[in-house]
């Protein structure tokens, strides 16, 4: 996970070091364009030496709740990092990953895999794809049925809730950003960022049944 994420990471140009406590994990041809440092990253002292408050962003991604929480918390508290994610392995560890450790993205690998399959099979219903502003936000997506009272209809003339954007319309094979005159169709995939209190109205203004 770690290579994988340091990967896209210099293909983007920024600057990676990888943290990893296991030697037979260190593989620096894997990772060419990357700086190894061979410690426990939930060491005080490796941190220190690493000079982590130089970096901008930390990410956590052990297979370790643990570990990344430790990580996290150390970042953000002794090192001021400004922005730390954190990889949830386990579904039933998300409570904790929030600011009290840290965390300011968490991002849980077994939740988001559930979420793309149910996107692919859901239609008519609301689907979580992703927390955003440490759970402040969900990007939802909704697969409106073929037979949607709003076919036809203008995205002005849908009237959503306050704390809701539609960002985006999938149609097909197009990516549509939406204008206020687009029309709506039945089997658009629409991509919604909203809160969690308005959900229920979004699904109302959208002719669904809500939960």
């Amino acid at each position: 996970m770690g290579r994988s994420i340091a990967r896209e990471l210099l293909r983007s140009k920024h600057h990676v070091l990888l943290i990893e406590r296991k030697l037979e994990h260190v593989d620096p041809e894997a990772v060419a364009d990357a700086e190894w440092i061979l410690a426990d990253a939930c060491e005080l002292v490796t941190l220190e030496d690493a000079e982590m408050q130089t970096y901008d962003v930390v990410i956590a991604a052990t297979g370790d709740d643990k570990a990344n929480l430790v990580l996290s918390l150390l970042a953000k508290t002794e090192f001021g990092v400004n922005r730390v994610v954190a990889r949830v392995n386990d579904p039933r560890n998300e409570w904790l990953f929030d600011s009290a450790w840290g965390v300011d993205v968490a991002v849980s690998t077994p939740r988001m895999l559930a979420s793309l399959v149910e996107e692919a099979v859901s239609v008519g219903d609301l689907v979580r794809l992703m927390t955003l502003r440490q759970g402040q936000a969900n990007l939802v997506e909704i697969t409106l049925p073929a037979d949607t009272p709003l076919a036809g209809k203008a995205v002005r003339k849908v009237d959503l809730p306050r704390d809701a954007a539609l960002v985006t319309i999938l149609r097909g094979g197009r990516v549509i950003v939406p204008e206020k005159d687009d029309p709506i169709e039945g089997g658009d995939e629409l991509l919604f960022v909203t809160t969690v209190d308005v959900e229920d109205q979004l699904r109302a203004a959208l002719g669904l049944t809500a939960r």
